[in-house]
């Protein structure tokens, strides 16, 4: 890589500027800068342009093509700017200094040299095109297709024959915001001539977009007879913008026909970018590339830019500070207000721990200064005189707690002036809160007031019934799991309950009685009860509530088919579940296979449907990489040390994400000055290094939440609801951001281990079903079957000991 192209990595604006500056004397910097950065745009678009400027500058003197179109928007800029030894875009037939432009691939063309010609299909002649006539076909200038009918007229008289009580004036305007211009009126009431039926249903086949607009202004007017047109690929009502071999299909249907796998993380998946090379990269790829991440001034971490403000970018997760004097290191920095002395600190100090020289232990910094910091323990509170609990204070106003004393007596206090009796629990977690501003902005949240009130005023019950009436939102989801966390409300399997609701509202709208019999007896009473007995009291996972969900969604499909065919599931044949899954359009195959193997087991069917055997890893598997990563989450003390252990029980021990998320601090043992980690049935002795990483997550670890959660959580991975772990897809998004994928990354580290250890010592080590083990043992062609023997006949360390198999 060459210095210009790395200087375009990391500075492409100031790269540019430099390059237009050396040939530009009239422009000052400033002034240059100015434009660049109003044509460049994003970073991704910078990084091309400069990229193109540093492998060729002289385009920037002569104008030619070939070069990006971003090249000839800055040089018309900069023209436009008053720079004056800077070549305009120059067309690449004629030569001729260009305004504005047309490109063909890499190259730019006047209005004269850009348009292709084509033969007219009148007089056959080879000539630009001007119009086309009533059948599409390509018209040259002399040999219009003249139609002296008025195009809203015509319009106006096709929908009325649909709906002859239609006024004709709300047609007209319909018709003149749907083509604004008299040729694409023109070419709108050609369509409509030829197909009526485009306005009934088949819009999907409309050769124009003015056809679609028509019928969406017509349908928000109340004209009847019109039909919004479905997608032809998937049959939802749904927008249909993106032409598809001849018909007009939704964004979803085009974007899967664009799959491709991603060169860096190997998902299949429509591309959002490419790279140097030309080859495809996934949107997750995109927005967690290092070249695509900047520091956060509000909270210092390398992220994707959310928004940038005054004093620079922003993550999503940080709003725009204020410039104040920080009240411990006395810096003029962005500042927050801290909720626990009401005075600014910045994020350094934020993040700063010393010595407390109020308790002498290394705390985080909470008040003082940098030479006599306090921690939180040991910080005063601001004092509030003027309360009722506060006599003894000397400042009008009311504090904290006493406001959020009130306020809970507010929403829980019943007919009788005392708390409600169910909700007892609940007030005694929140007015303990601290600090106590953040129980007070969660108690203001309509949904949470409307229900706390109605609940102490007995109009509503205490229930997981009445929660599930309500619409179901990410504050209803927080509001049960605090009522959970505090025992106000019993515990239960939410992702069970999940299931039970699908499953009863799918049922529910199935209108044939034999269908909705079978789909009953196939999701409720083997899907469920298998799942029920398979957790045997445990809850539900999020991927185990997925994999019935897909299921059943794919029976649906399947039987919806079943029935546009005239046929069942008993006179179904083999050629016909064939047939359907040779279609396009079917979904989750290998989940319908499921079905139609339980079918068969129960005589419902002879169809035959086998399933795939799982015969070893499909994706590389790379063990350097693997242990790379390791090292470097061992010593890169920069890093989250929760993503450290996460990743290292991934990398080192094989461990599912939803499995991690999931563990307790029940899972860490120590003693004899050891730290042993119990996966399986046998602990295993964690080395060094990740012992003192372990001992460290155990001592520091907490969640976002702080409202109604149990302090110290349970949860070696506290997530941010309380009382529940961190979610496994959100773990796996983590990790990912630092390059770690585990799926890959497990299959790595199993496939190494199966060749190390026998499938008992595994199974037993990391709680894996012994069948897995065995499976893996096989993919690594890992032969134990000697292993015990093996043992008998290594030598012992005691020389006074004889070998048990060695005869005396």
């Amino acid at each position: 890589m060459t210095t210009e192209t790395q200087q375009a990595t990391v500075d492409p604006v100031g790269l540019i500027v430099s390059l237009v500056t050396a040939a530009e004397d009239r422009l000052d910097p400033d002034r240059v800068r100015e434009v660049v950065t109003g044509v460049v745009g994003g970073r991704a678009k910078s990084r091309h342009l400069a990229a193109a400027l540093a492998a060729r500058p002289a385009v920037l003197l002569d104008g030619l093509s070939p070069a990006p179109r971003a090249i000839a928007d800055l040089l018309i800029a900069l023209r436009k700017a008053g720079a004056g030894s800077i070549s305009a875009p120059r067309c690449a037939q004629c030569g001729k200094l260009l305004r504005t432009f047309q490109r063909r691939g890499q190259d730019w063309y006047c209005a004269v040299c850009g348009p292709r010609p084509e033969q007219c299909s009148a007089c056959g002649e080879l000539r630009r095109v001007a119009t086309r006539d009533h059948s599409g076909q390509p018209r040259c200038q002399r040999c219009p297709d003249e139609d002296r009918r008025d195009p809203i007229a015509v319009i106006v008289c096709q929908v009325a024959a649909l709906d002859p009580a239609a006024d004709p004036e709300v047609i007209a305007a319909a018709a003149r915001r749907a083509a604004s211009r008299p040729s694409h009126q023109q070419r709108l009431a050609w369509a409509l001539e030829n197909n009526p039926a485009l306005l009934t249903g088949d819009g999907h086949l409309a050769p124009v977009p003015a056809v679609l607009r028509f019928i969406d202004l017509l349908c928000d007017s109340g004209i009847g007879g019109i039909t919004r047109p479905a997608c032809p690929g998937c049959h939802r009502t749904v927008r249909i913008s993106k032409s598809l071999h001849g018909q007009r299909v939704c964004r979803t249907c085009i974007a899967k026909t664009r799959i491709e796998q991603c060169s860096r993380c190997g998902a299949r998946r429509e591309p959002a970018t490419r790279d140097e090379r030309g080859q495809p990269l996934c949107p997750n790829c995109l927005v967690t590339d290092p070249a695509n991440l900047e520091t956060c001034v509000g909270c210092g971490r390398r992220r994707r830019v959310h928004t940038r403000g005054p004093h620079g970018p922003l993550c999503g997760s940080c709003r725009s500070l204020p410039i104040l004097v920080c009240s411990i290191c006395g810096a003029s920095a962005p500042c927050g207000i801290s909720r626990l002395t009401g005075q600014p600190w910045c994020w350094a100090c934020q993040r700063r721990s010393a010595r407390c020289t109020g308790c002498d232990q290394v705390q985080p910094i909470r008040s003082g200064t940098l030479d006599q910091p306090r921690c939180g323990s040991c910080t005063q509170p601001e004092s509030h005189p003027d309360c009722p609990a506060c006599q003894d204070r000397h400042r009008v106003g009311q504090c904290p707690d006493c406001r959020l004393d009130r306020r809970l007596r507010e929403l829980l206090t019943g007919s009788d002036g005392a708390i409600h009796p169910a909700l007892q629990p609940l007030h005694q977690a929140l007015a303990s809160t601290k600090p106590p501003g953040t129980a007070l902005r969660w108690l203001t949240r309509p949904l949470v007031a409307a229900f706390l009130t109605e609940v102490s005023a007995g109009r509503r019950q205490l229930t997981h019934q009445e929660l599930d009436s309500l619409p179901a939102n990410p504050t209803l989801a927080h509001l049960r799991s605090v009522l959970v966390s505090t025992s106000t409300l019993r515990p239960r399997d939410e992702h069970m309950a999940r299931l039970e609701r699908l499953l009863h509202d799918l049922l529910a709208t199935r209108t044939d009685p034999d269908q909705r019999q079978l789909l009953h007896r196939y999701a409720v009473w083997h899907l469920l009860r298998r799942l029920r007995r398979r957790n045997n009291g445990k809850d539900t996972t999020h991927a185990q509530f997925a994999v019935v969900r897909q299921q059943v969604r794919a029976t649906i499909a399947l039987l919806n088919w079943l029935a546009t065919q005239q046929l069942t599931l008993a006179t179904c044949r083999q050629a016909d579940l064939e047939r359907w899954l040779c279609r396009g359009e079917a979904r989750n195959r290998q989940e319908a296979g499921h079905f139609i193997r339980w079918a068969a087991q129960q005589r419902l069917t002879g169809l035959v449907f086998p399933a795939t055997r799982w015969n070893g890893p499909t994706r590389a598997l790379d063990d350097q990489a693997r242990w790379d990563a390791a090292r470097r989450l061992l010593h890169e003390d920069t890093l989250n040390t929760r993503d450290r252990v996460a990743g290292l029980l991934i990398l080192l021990y094989a461990q599912k994400t939803a499995t991690i998320s999931r563990m307790t601090t029940g899972h860490i043992e120590t003693a004899d000055h050891t730290v042993q980690l119990r996966l399986g049935s046998a602990p295993i002795t964690l080395p060094g290094p990740l012992a003192d990483l372990a001992l460290q997550l155990m001592a520091e670890h907490h969640g976002h939440a702080t409202t109604g959660a149990n302090t110290p959580s349970p949860w070696l991975f506290p997530g941010g609801q309380p009382g529940r772990p961190i979610s496994a897809g959100h773990l796996g998004q983590r990790l990912k951001a630092l390059g770690i994928h585990p799926g890959q990354a497990r299959s790595t580290a199993l496939f190494q281990l199966a060749t190390e250890l026998p499938a008992a010592i595994l199974a037993r080590m990391l709680g894996i079903h012994i069948n897995v083990a065995v499976a893996w043992q096989r993919a690594s062609s890992g032969d134990w079957m000697t292993y015990a023997a093996d043992i008998s006949h290594r030598p012992s360390d005691n020389p006074n000991q004889q070998n048990p198999t060695t005869q005396p």
